[in-house]
């Protein structure tokens, strides 16, 4: 074969394994069944993995697994679960490992978690509640997936997403953090819960009940379980109570007891984020909507419910039984509990009261329909999937309920319940200032609240940040408007571009969040990075030995420079110095807030006493002659200008403003524009010259009489004097001079105009 043909070869195998990859389904695609293939060379596999299950737990290899089309060779395998799992079954729940034995993953995800529908005729319970937890609080995704192993159907599966290090670093911008499994070791049973209760300060009395999956954290466990058992009210340093209120009120509306809320307590995970808090996250769903029926009660009681029992079952449960001291702490504080009901409201009115759940359940069951009439191992009928939604089916001991035949009822006696009629207070009209904010701006939020008693504001600068709170006021003091008139306002100072915030009202009976889903969602501020370009920022003039020109507020003549914002936007100067150091540009930096206005002059005081009130820079300019610098905190230099010799009270100016050529003026234009017209003029009304620019000559139109013409170019070097009788009307013959800008003096007084020369 030739170079060329070989060549050819090679770019087609390229584009093909290109086409082949744009073509490759998410994993966790809701609108799309996985196709998972596993191929064991071994003749007694399923022997195998029982056998590893019940002994050291490890992974068997199957010789390729095959995901959506794309072939993975050597990948670990076990089965997975507890009730789920059975010896005697021919579907039982998958743990799969793509780099067990090779370092290999499918789109960024190394392991997979097959769970086979256990106990739930309808097939789609993990699913669909995962789907609608999503959108209150960080969850693993969830889709279906249909499992072969060697070519045969094994049956349709939940694919749910790991909480492993892809997932963590996705939610939580961190891998290494503290982490537990919170599912009891040993056998789950009512005194066997993983209910955060305070055992000891022995972390060894834990370990039968979380299972660690970090490196280290048994103590962080500790002082966690002793927080939420003895001291509850200092719980929100230490875990996410948001997160744990959107939790307990979701496991109340959708009767998800094989949860913290039923009795043994169980399948969470606790991760402790780079806020040093612990976040819960939920596990497990495949029994929600009432298909684990156990609610607890106590430390003996299974607590077994029955259909009519989950549909009434009061949204307090547990909430004065020491056996949940998570669910007690929220009940024991009248604001957390006020946002428990107000987070079941939320829930209840959009998924389940609304209808929607039902749209989302038909889909899924239209979606999986064929893959469910040819799963042979299911664990229910074709016809009880049918009927499912509306059926409730005995499963063993118990009744599992039709998922609309649970919610429909529920949502009626919630409804009827007094916690939720109690009318909340009405959050309108919020509104950010500015509207488009720079960073280090302060932006105030302002809005409407009728019908409460107290109303805050959460913000954060940081997506993964915790959201710190503070009060609303209406006050007239914070941006609000008259004192007393139903807004309410606070401010944010915008430390990042990342800015979030939502506000919580409250009164004696009921809670409510805007936006409704806070902390989960939010409102962003699109603050600007304030990135400031080469000479957008300029030195516009400078006085390097001010004698007795310009006093600063406390009374003293001290040397100042004037900034120009050359821009069409203001610019926000907190991430820049200034400096006279060229081997040290970061030696003063702007306050915070510090700002210029685009096409506006500002006043900066170098008198070497920062201390003082406004911009007074740690050092001062040296009338000797002396170089200055403004640069952001990389040290990159946005303008910088040297100076001569000084004189007393003279500026040295650039004109046009920002951007001409530095030169010497006999007056100076302190916080104001150096250059009024298109030529610069300058000082009094009483002289007009013309033409501008002049070609040879000027006539000199003045309100005084003159008695003496002085012509300096921008150096400060007089090129021209002419002593005149009083005159009140005078044309001026120019001798040979360069092109440009000059001064023109009359009478050595002030009145100043400048003047262009254009040959």
């Amino acid at each position: 074969m030739n170079n060329y043909n070989k060549l050819f070869l090679g770019v087609l195998f390229f584009l093909l394994q290109s086409l082949n990859g744009f073509s490759q389904p998410s994993l966790y695609d809701i609108g799309q069944i996985q196709q998972i293939e596993i191929t064991f060379t071994q003749a007694n596999w399923d022997y195998q993995l029982d056998t590893a299950k019940a002994g050291a737990d490890g992974y068997v290899m199957a010789s390729q697994v095959r995901i959506n089309g794309v072939v993975f060779d050597s990948v670990g395998v076990k089965f997975k679960g507890n009730s789920s799992y059975s010896v005697a079954s021919n579907k039982n729940p998958f743990n799969i490992s793509l780099d067990e034995f090779i370092n290999q993953d499918y789109m960024g995800h190394s392991t997979i978690k097959l769970s086979n529908c256990y106990q739930d005729p309808s097939m789609i319970r993990e699913v669909l509640a995962y789907k609608i937890l999503a959108s209150y609080m960080d969850c693993p995704r969830s889709n279906f997936a249909q499992v072969y192993i060697n070519g045969n159907y094994i049956g349709l599966y939940s694919n749910d997403e790991n909480i492993g290090n892809s997932y963590l670093g996705d939610k939580f911008n961190s891998t290494n953090g503290t982490e537990f499994k919170c599912n009891p070791i040993v056998t789950p049973g009512p005194t066997t819960k993983c209910n955060l209760k305070y055992i000891n300060s022995d972390s060894s009395s834990y370990f039968n009940y979380y299972e660690l999956k970090s490196n280290y954290g048994w103590n962080e466990l500790v002082r966690l379980c002793d927080t939420v058992t003895n001291y509850g009210s200092s719980l929100e340093a230490i875990i996410d109570m948001d997160r744990v209120i959107w939790m307990l009120a979701y496991n109340a509306v959708t009767i998800n007891l094989d949860s913290y809320s039923g009795v043994f307590a169980q399948n969470y995970y606790l991760y402790r984020d780079l806020n040093n808090r612990f976040v819960p996250i939920s596990w497990d769903l495949n029994m929600a909507f009432g298909g684990f029926p156990f609610v607890g009660s106590g430390a003996t009681s299974m607590g077994s419910l029955t259909v009519a029992n989950m549909q009434q079952l009061p949204l307090n449960i547990h909430s004065t039984d020491s056996y949940w001291p998570l669910i007690n702490d929220v009940f024991n504080n009248p604001t957390w509990k006020r946002m428990y009901y107000a987070h079941a409201k939320t829930i209840a009115d959009e998924y389940f009261s609304s209808g929607v759940y039902q749209s989302m359940a038909n889909t899924y069951q239209t979606l999986i329909d064929t893959a469910v009439q040819s799963d042979v191992n299911k664990m229910f009928t074709y016809s009880q999937f049918q009927s499912s939604l509306n059926t409730d089916i005995t499963v063993g001991s118990y009744m599992v309920p039709g998922i609309n035949n649970l919610i429909t009822s529920r949502m009626s006696y919630l409804q009827g319940t007094a916690e939720f009629q109690a009318a909340a207070p009405v959050i309108s009209g919020i509104v950010s200032t500015p509207a488009q904010p720079i960073i280090y701006d302060t932006v105030w939020v302002n809005c409407n609240m009728t019908n409460g008693t107290s109303i805050w504001l959460g913000s954060r600068d940081y997506l993964f940040g915790k959201f710190a709170k503070q009060p609303m006021f209406d006050d007239g003091l914070h941006h609000d408007g008259g004192a007393g008139d139903g807004i309410f306002g606070a401010g944010i100072f915008c430390s990042s571009t990342q800015m979030d915030y939502y506000i919580y009202a409250e009164n004696a009976n009921a809670g409510i969040f805007s936006p409704a889903r806070a902390e989960h969602e939010f409102y962003h501020l699109n603050v600007t990075n304030n990135i400031v370009y080469y000479k957008e920022v300029a030195f516009n003039e400078i006085m390097a030995k001010n004698d007795a020109a310009i006093m600063d507020q406390n009374g003293e003549y001290d040397d100042w420079i004037e900034l120009y914002n050359t821009s069409n936007h203001r610019i926000n100067l907190s991430d820049l110095y200034l400096s006279d150091n060229k081997n040290d540009k970061l030696k003063w930096r702007f306050p915070i807030n510090a700002s210029i206005d685009s096409h506006s002059e500002l006043i900066v005081w170098t008198d070497g006493d920062s201390t003082q009130q406004g911009l007074h820079t740690n050092f001062k300019l040296s009338a000797a002659g002396d170089s200055v610098y403004i640069s952001n905190s990389s040290g990159f230099v946005i303008d910088s200008v040297y100076f001569g010799p000084q004189s007393p009270d003279i500026s040295y100016f650039r004109c046009p403003n920002g951007i001409g050529n530095f030169g010497y003026t006999l007056s100076y234009t302190f916080n104001q524009s150096n250059c009024p017209t298109s030529i610069g003029e300058l000082g009094s009304e009483k002289i007009s010259v013309y033409p501008v620019p002049s070609q040879g000559s000027i006539t000199i139109e003045s309100k005084v009489n003159i008695n003496n013409i002085k012509l300096f170019d921008l150096t400060g070097k007089c090129v021209l004097n002419v002593n005149i009788g009083n005159e009140n009307n005078y044309k001026m013959e120019l001798p040979t001079l360069n092109d440009g800008l000059y001064l023109l003096q009359i009478n050595n007084s002030e009145l100043v105009k400048r003047i262009q020369i254009v040959k």
